[in-house]
């Protein structure tokens, strides 16, 4: 049995936060919370579109031995080397997937939202008073690799390859955050957060207008973490092809990108690279969907 802390009359239920598995049973939602779930589907926006043109960019980092507390200094050898690689042009969404498209996805297929998060909007709705118009602004969070996938397929649309996201977070000459080389601060990116009972303290998908990419994407740097479409190859810097590279063709885990609202600074770096077993759900995890100008292109398709 997973231990409990009260607060106030409420129930806290620790493992929120936890790793938790596609496997968790996804049980039908209360009257009252149904009710939720519907109004913050109906009020989703879905996120405008950004165009990032063709051409190379400086993707990875430069070895540096001699600076270990330095932000240019790589995070580990998997971003190293630093190189230029072509990348046609695509298209990505400027905000992070909503929790309300979410829903309204699930909603749509008549599927259930899972267990954790069904818990956490239930208790943030009760307990701290968070009303369904944040919700609906909220990223999506707790979901699996495959979910995201599904998500964005059902648009039409994909997750990116993790050079696309790359380079629509630092653009062409290999920024060190999106917004530039300024440490990050709380104007430019949700991070750095702590809560005791371990909720979520996110921001509105379309909120830190100062913490843009330079093509006008929010949140490539904290807020959620997001799945990418690749699988994570520790070493793949170092023999990916020159073009549109599309990721190891298998693996373990899949690619993770950005860091997160409890991340420390380091995973807000653009070339910090991490990956999770593909059926994870956490809060710390979301996604965002991309497209190739020329819907051809099969690279990205692999699953």
């Amino acid at each position: 049995m997973r231990p409990t802390v009260w607060l106030g009359p409420a129930v806290v239920w620790l493992w929120l936060i936890s790793p938790l598995y596609a496997a968790q049973p996804h049980p039908k939602p209360s009257l009252e919370l149904s009710k939720h779930l519907v109004s913050i589907a109906s009020l989703a926006h879905p996120s405008p579109t950004i165009m990032v043109p063709a051409g190379p960019f400086l993707i990875g980092s430069r070895r540096i031995d001699d600076d270990p507390y330095g932000l240019w200094t790589q995070f580990d050898d998997t971003e190293i080397p630093q190189q230029r690689v072509w990348l046609d042009e695509f298209t990505i969404d400027r905000d992070e997937a909503s929790l309300g498209e979410y829903l309204a996805f699930l909603h749509k297929r008549k599927l259930e939202a899972s267990d954790p998060l069904q818990k956490l909007i239930w208790h943030v709705i009760t307990v701290h008073a968070v009303t369904d118009e944040t919700l609906t602004r909220w990223p999506a969070l707790y979901v699996t690799w495959q979910e995201a996938h599904d998500f964005c397929a059902a648009k039409g649309t994909r997750l990116p390859t993790e050079a696309e996201w790359e380079k629509a977070a630092r653009g062409a000459e290999g920024r060190l955050f999106p917004w530039g080389e300024q440490p990050p601060t709380n104007k430019l990116a949700m991070y750095g957060q702590h809560h005791m009972h371990e909720i979520p303290i996110l921001a509105a998908v379309d909120s830190h207008d100062e913490g843009k990419s330079p093509y006008g994407v929010h949140h490539m740097a904290g807020n959620v973490a997001e799945w990418v479409q690749d699988w994570f190859g520790f070493d793949y810097y170092a023999y990916m092809p020159e073009k549109n590279p599309p990721g190891p063709t298998n693996g373990r885990y899949r690619s993770v990108r950005g860091g997160s609202w409890k991340s420390k600074i380091i995973m807000l770096r653009t070339a910090t690279r991490s990956g999770s077993a593909p059926d994870q759900r956490s809060a710390t995890i979301g996604f965002r969907c991309a497209q190739s100008a020329d819907r051809s292109v099969s690279h990205v398709e692999r699953k």
